[in-house]
Formats: structure tokens, sequence, C-alpha cells
């Protein structure tokens, strides 16, 4: 029978709810959520070259994430005992400390929810020909919308400076109506939004730098307190 899959989900989707059992314990996805900023991520396969250098990057990370109101959450298709023993791996091979919890879907509940499953790669699969769950990240925000997904091939690491460089620029943008140009990072100079415009735009940017009417820089408003 033809393996259904699931109805694809895309920015401003709510992000489905889930219960799932995880290296921290069982948890209710949207009362882990609770009022936090949520990075959901999944790597293929624990015990694996790519995906230890990953977690141990995102354990590095952490404390940048919890500054910014962001849990980090993992996933593979595997069990939990396989994950409590990589993680002292990754622990010693990255110098990390993986803290954050990392979910246990051995049978791929919740990577065919958020369609994480690698259609592309047939040789990606585990010992009985299913296909392994392939880089994806959900950047979740705290009414639960998904802001950003991003999917990776399994033969390349994510950029975690990406992730968390996304993240900076959401919640920028939320707070202060700016968008960010390309290559931005924290503290460089941002992009009045469209909708902000006349007296209104003087008044909310006194530094506003019109190249062209519909392209209106203005410095990082939380530059000073970067």
């Amino acid at each position: 029978m033809a393996e259904e899959r699931a109805a694809p989900l895309r920015l401003g989707s709510i992000a489905p709810n889930f219960q799932a059992e995880t290296t921290n314990g069982p948890i209710d996805f949207h009362e882990f959520i609770g009022d936090n900023w949520v990075i959901l991520f999944s790597h293929p396969e624990d015990y694996t070259p790519v995906c230890t250098t990953e977690l141990g990057e995102f354990g590095r990370l952490e404390p940048e994430f919890t500054k910014r109101g962001v849990k980090l959450i993992g996933l593979s298709a595997n069990t939990l005992g396989s994950h409590e023993g990589w993680i002292k791996d990754i622990n010693e091979v990255t110098g990390a400390l993986v803290k954050f919890p990392i979910i246990a879907d051995k049978e791929r509940k919740v990577a065919y929810l958020y369609d994480m499953i690698d259609y592309q790669d047939t040789t990606n699969v585990d010992s009985k020909g299913i296909a392994f769950t392939i880089r994806s990240v959900f950047v979740i925000d705290p009414k639960k919308v998904i802001r950003t997904i991003l999917s990776y091939p399994a033969s390349t690491g994510r950029n975690s400076a990406e992730v968390l460089r996304i993240v900076d620029s959401l919640q920028l943008g939320d707070k202060h109506r700016i968008t960010t140009p390309i290559n931005w990072v924290k503290g460089d100079d941002v992009i009045v939004h469209p909708s902000v415009q006349g007296e209104e735009a003087t008044r909310l940017f006194p530094n506003l730098r019109a190249v062209k009417p519909y392209l209106r820089f203005t410095e990082d408003p939380e530059k000073k307190s970067a």
C-alpha cells in the first residue's frame, strides 16, 4: 500500500501537538513550548559522525538560545537507550554538555507528523528498510506558530549560527517592525518594514536612511544593549 504523507506544514501553521518520550522524560509538546520559542530539530541517526558534531554544537550554544527565551529539543528515530548512550559520546567528543531533551521517535510518529522523512536518499534507511529522518529545523514562536522551516540532506551538517541568526531576526522584527537584509547579524543595520510609512516612520526610526522609497535602512534598535 502506498505510504501516506502528512499534510504539508507551512510557515504560519500551528505546530502539531504530540506526546513523546524524551531523554528528559515524557512531554506534551504544546506544554513543553509554554510561553517560549522552541527549536525542534531532527537528525538521521544516533552514533553517526555528522549528527555527533551537530548535537555537540547545539549543546555548546544552548546558553545563547536560553538567553533569547528559546528551548531546544532534538529528535531521531532511535530508542531512549540509544540516545542516552550517544549523549555520552557527544559530550566526550565535542567537549559540550547536551542538556536539552532528545525525542525517541522509533515509530516515526513525530517524523511523519512533521514530514521529516527522507524521501530523496533511498539509502538513508534502518535495518528494516524504513526511511530515517532528515535534518529538519522548525522555529516555533510562543503562540505555537511555525516561523521557519529548514531541511538539509543527511550528508550536510547544519549551520547552528544561522539558526541563532534567524531567531534574532524574528524576535527583533516582532518587537520593532523591521526586517533584516541579506547576511544580517545582530547589531547590523536593519530595514524598516514597508507597513511603516510617513511621519510614523521618522518618529519610530529617527536615523532612517532611504536608499529607495521601498528600501529604508536604520540602526538595529537594540544595538546599544546588544
